[in-house]
């Protein structure tokens, strides 16, 4: 019976092992696909390769967040920042935010989340509504620390999802400190030069 035991797990774990090295390509694929595609959403017009041209940035709170760089004919036009929290109702929430040049926020593409359906699942839609400007984050100017209106900010939460908001808020936060880390590197660089 030890034996028999022993057998099926090797036999098993063998086949797991297996299926792990033939679908770890196609999944690492199909992530960088997405990760493309949310930087073409989320900037300016390009036609560098931000993904090549990609760095790190450490923020106040210790975590590092990865920048693309939009270039246009060598001219940089944004940056795509993928960030994340923790502070979602259901745990992490990743998304991809894009700058302009100027701190202004030009889209987001929600990249994961686990947010409980048809409440926190809505932060794709709800905060680019540009019709209802009180909830609405792209083509604002991002400021110090953005906050949801219970937080005395003037960012309407999603309704019935007060914590969901304040993470993707807290999200967008976090981008918007490495993009002011990656403006204030860059003018230090350029002033040097003179």
């Amino acid at each position: 019976m030890l034996f028999s035991l022993a057998f099926i797990s090797i036999v098993l774990a063998g086949l797991l092992a297996l299926v792990y090295g033939m679908t770890k390509e196609p999944i690492a694929q199909a992530e960088q696909q997405k990760q493309e595609k949310a930087i073409k959403e989320v900037t300016a017009d390009f036609n560098n390769n931000p993904v090549e041209e990609k760095f790190e940035v450490e923020i106040s709170d210790g975590g590092k967040l990865t920048v693309f760089p939009a270039k246009k004919d060598g001219k940089l036009v944004g940056f795509a920042i993928e960030t994340s929290t923790s502070k979602g109702f259901s745990g992490e929430i990743k998304i991809m935010a894009g700058f302009d040049t100027d701190g202004v926020i030009k889209n987001y593409s929600v990249l994961k989340h686990a947010e409980t359906p048809g409440l926190g699942s809505k932060m794709q839609e709800w905060f680019s509504d540009a019709s209802k400007p009180n909830q609405n984050v792209i083509n604002r100017k991002w400021t110090n620390e953005m906050k949801v209106k219970k937080d005395g900010g003037d960012i309407d939460a999603i309704t019935a999802a007060t914590i969901s908001s304040r993470a993707f808020v807290d999200a967008l936060n976090r981008a918007g400190e490495a993009y002011m880390k990656v403006k204030e590197s860059d003018s230090q660089t350029q002033e040097s030069m003179e």
